[in-house]
Order: C-alpha cells, then structure tokens, then sequence
C-alpha cells in the first residue's frame, strides 16, 4: 500500500492530504525540521529533523518507496523522488513526471539566475481554491493509479 510524504515545512495542501488519506486508508508522514500540530492519529506521522539545508529532502529520499507518493513544491526533491519510482505532486496539484521534471528543473534554474540578477522579486503567488480543488482531484487519480496497477 502507498504511503504519502510530505515535505510540510510550508504545504499549504496538508489539510487535503488528511482528507484524502482518511477516505483512502493510507498512511501520512509529514517531514519538517520544526514541530507544528497535526491531528492526533495513528496513520498520520511527524517526522522532525534537522535544521539543516536539505535535512527534510533527504529524510524523504532515504525513506520514500517506488509507489509512495511525495507531496513537494521543491522541485530537485521531486527530481529525487522521481528517481526512486515515487509518485510526486506539486502544492498546487501539477504532477512531477520523467516526461516534465528536466523542463522544471530547466525554468527553476532559469529564475534562480533572474533572481539573484535582480530581475524578479517575490515568491510564488498564494495558492488559489482552484489550486486546491486540482489538487485533491490530482491526487486522487494518483492514488487510484496506483491502486490498479499495484492492487492490494
């Protein structure tokens, strides 16, 4: 059976994954190098680790299982991931696959160098319902993807 990952640090998508898990029956571990609140049940874990760079990336990447599914923005976690035949989701519910995950790395790069050039300020805009709604729908097909091709 699948697990979820996440890489909660700043996933604004934890509540969706709650609920999505619960109807589905899956585990959830939440890996953040700080303690935050989240409910009280068996299926679901934090995991905290170091404060370092990449301490929660690398925790996932140790632990994730081809068929696991990681929910990340970070885009080189999910590179990491993918390389490990785990199913990846970004926060706003695009999917991270062999067949887009060069070109994501590609523009990351890209506006890393604009930003330090001073060509662009600021993060990424906040995440919109419809970010939300994609999501959960996204990672449903994720799950039930799985579910035909691995049947329990």
């Amino acid at each position: 059976m699948p697990q979820i990952f996440i890489d909660a640090d700043s996933c604004p998508v934890k509540e969706e994954v709650y609920r999505v898990a619960s109807r589905c029956g899956l585990n959830v571990t939440l890996v953040a190098n700080s303690w935050m609140r989240v409910p009280n049940e068996r299926w679901i874990k934090l995991e905290i680790v170091g404060a370092g760079e990449d301490e929660a990336d690398n925790w996932i990447v140790e632990h994730v299982e081809p068929h696991d599914i990681v929910v990340t923005a970070d885009i080189l976690l999910a590179s990491r991931c993918l390389e490990g035949n785990a199913r990846v989701i970004g926060t706003t519910g695009k999917p991270f696959t062999e067949d887009n995950i060069g070109q994501a790395v590609a523009m990351r790069g890209l506006l890393s160098e604009l930003r330090g050039s001073g060509e662009i300020t600021g993060g990424p805009p906040p995440i919109k319902q419809r970010d939300r709604s994609r999501f959960l729908h996204q990672l449903d097909e994720i799950i039930q993807s799985i579910r035909r091709k691995h049947p329990i």
